[in-house]
């Protein structure tokens, strides 16, 4: 549950000599945990890298086999790469991908033991409150009642990154190891689909994370904030 602190203007009297009841002035909530914020940075700047390095990796062999374009699938400019050359490029994937492995373990694990994972998980009774706000977001209607942190739309989102972040985990380790985690690599229809998988799910995330930037702009600094600092002053619930 999110801590809330209030401040309260006491009661007192009107010019008619009325007696006026307590009057909440500012409100903040608690909204954002310290792990939670600390692997959400972290994590920005691993994606980032691993982003850019898994790039100049595909540039070294830019096509997915006879099946897809053998030659040249995606020009990918060297100056929007991390790494340099292949070599460089696979030492800092490799490097940023157990940080991004350890505080997403970090990330769930406090989410589940502390049962924060409430305030973000997708479940079945928010479905009926997405289309009212993409309808909301997009098509400039009415802005549903806010209730709690995270609306349905965010959950759907929030909880999605979460499964795509698990899924670039475990089509990373097929690409890297194809014959230590050979049965991942089978259930993924081999090598070279596993290859697909994991460049596919990397755009995901990245249509994501514009998605994220898109919402945070229109949320305001208040918003941005409360990232840095945990703390939401005068939330909408």
């Amino acid at each position: 549950m999110s801590s809330v602190i209030e401040i309260i203007q006491p009661q007192g009297k009107n010019a008619e000599g009325e007696e006026t009841p307590p009057l909440v002035i500012a409100r903040a909530v608690y909204e954002h945990p310290f792990i939670v914020r600390v692997c959400h940075w972290i994590n920005t700047v691993a994606l980032f890298v691993m982003v850019g390095s898994g790039l100049q990796i595909f540039r070294a062999f830019p096509s997915f086999g006879a099946k897809i374009p053998q030659k040249d699938l995606l020009h990918w400019p060297k100056a929007f790469a991390i790494g340099g050359w292949l070599g460089g490029a696979l030492q800092w994937h490799l490097t940023f991908m157990w940080i991004y492995m350890a505080t997403g373990v970090l990330y769930l694990g406090y989410q589940i033991f502390s049962g924060n994972y409430r305030q973000v998980l997708f479940t079945p009774r928010d479905f009926p409150g997405v289309w009212p706000m993409v309808k909301h977001y997009f098509f400039f209607g009415p802005k549903p009642p806010v209730r709690e942190a995270y609306n349905p739309l965010q959950k759907q989102a929030y909880t999605t990154a979460i499964v795509l972040g698990v899924l670039s985990v475990l089509t990373g380790l097929a690409v890297w190891k194809p014959i230590q985690f050979s049965w991942l690599a089978g259930v993924m229809g081999g090598f070279h689909y596993a290859r697909i998988w994991h460049f596919a799910v990397m755009w995901a995330i990245l249509f994501f994370v514009l998605g994220h930037l898109v919402m945070v702009v229109l949320h305001g600094w208040n918003n941005f904030r409360s990232m840095l600092t945990g703390w939401k002053k005068d939330p909408d619930y």
